[in-house]
């Protein structure tokens, strides 16, 4: 799984919960794409799961335009009761300077309108809202295989495991997708440059009038490689902010890569190279170069496209070692739409 019911909160209301956030170039702009209420949950916890979108949090992209990990620019959707059709109302604020970081902010209306087509902001702007395919693909005993090997400080254990059967655990699953595309002469009147930083947040409205940040992503798998079977470090990365990571978890992070990797022998000083990942990935935020094909690859992260496998290239960063999961793109149910809103239709 990539962030898919990372934790305890998040398993709560997967309403809540971001299963995934890809960055990529769209049709005229930046593309911003935020995967929430995985239907997998029904599975996982047992009973049925509400459909759509919580009506009393926010849902957040965070953008980060001068390199120091806090946000300068925040596109926040909020939504109405769900309705006897399936629907949602959703309204979106874009939120700028220290206003950005304040969950009480008010901020500028962009967009009103329903869930489930298309809605028109200013500009050019657009965003799209509703239950999508998931087209991310993960195999569950590589998966599981992993992440003891990240807690215990072993090799993955694939004694048996045969690539060829390999099968892809969210095949024909669904999310709710949250779609925005941002034209160019907005995104970087903002960002004055070309390289931002992206992540997504999740919060809940509190009894006492507050807000509660419940979930946050940024990197792909991070909780696929170290929190499965730690599942406080799981709430701990989802409730602190970007500049906190590297002092809150590095050495975590750092400490566990190294195990594995003098377990499989690949580095001749284990403990720099896992210095040198958790710093990689440290802050949990994604970068992208505004206009550019994005790509989260072996050779670097450039924000992350639809059918990128992130598996693959986490697992091999994370032992030091060739790693595949023995699956493709192709192993999903939908696949990406090459226009507008991208997400994969829900079958």
């Amino acid at each position: 799984m990539s962030h898919h019911l990372d934790s305890p909160a998040a398993r709560k209301d997967v309403r809540l919960d971001i299963s995934d956030l890809f960055v990529f170039r769209g049709e005229h702009g930046t593309a911003f794409v935020m995967n929430v209420n995985h239907s997998i949950a029904t599975e996982v916890t047992g009973h049925q799961v509400p459909a759509g979108f919580h009506p009393d949090a926010q849902y957040e992209f965070k953008v980060d335009t001068d390199g120091d990990a806090l946000e300068d620019l925040t596109f926040r959707f909020t939504f109405g009761e769900l309705d006897a059709d399936g629907g949602q109302a959703l309204r979106l604020h874009r939120l700028t300077g220290t206003d950005a970081a304040d969950p009480g902010a008010g901020g500028t209306l962009l967009a009103e309108g329903r869930t489930g087509g298309t809605v028109d902001g200013p500009d050019g702007l657009r965003l799209w809202v509703g239950r999508a395919g998931d087209p991310f693909w993960i195999e569950p005993d590589v998966l599981h295989a992993v992440g003891h090997a990240l807690t215990d400080g072993t090799r993955a254990d694939l004694a048996g495991w045969d690539p060829a059967r390999a099968s892809n655990l969210f095949a024909g699953h669904t999310v709710y997708a949250v779609v925005l595309e941002v034209p160019d002469r907005q995104l970087l009147a903002a960002a004055f440059g070309r390289d931002i930083n992206v992540w997504a947040r999740t919060n809940l409205a509190t009894d006492a009038g507050g807000w509660r940040q419940v979930n946050r992503a940024g990197h792909p798998m991070i909780h696929a490689l170290f929190t499965q079977y730690h599942e406080t470090l799981g709430d701990q990365l989802n409730l602190t902010v970007p500049t906190e990571d590297a002092a809150s978890h590095g050495k975590l992070l750092a400490e566990a890569v190294a195990s594995v990797v003098a377990a499989y022998g690949t580095a001749e000083d284990p403990g720099a190279y896992g210095a040198a990942v958790a710093a990689r990935l440290l802050p949990d935020i994604l970068p992208y170069t505004v206009g550019t094909a994005a790509v989260y690859g072996f050779n670097g992260f450039n924000g992350r496209a639809l059918t990128d496998n992130a598996p693959d290239v986490m697992f091999s960063l994370a032992t030091n070692t060739a790693f595949t999961i023995g699956l493709s793109k192709d192993s999903v149910t939908s696949r990406p739409r090459t226009r507008f809103p991208y997400v994969p239709e829900a079958r």
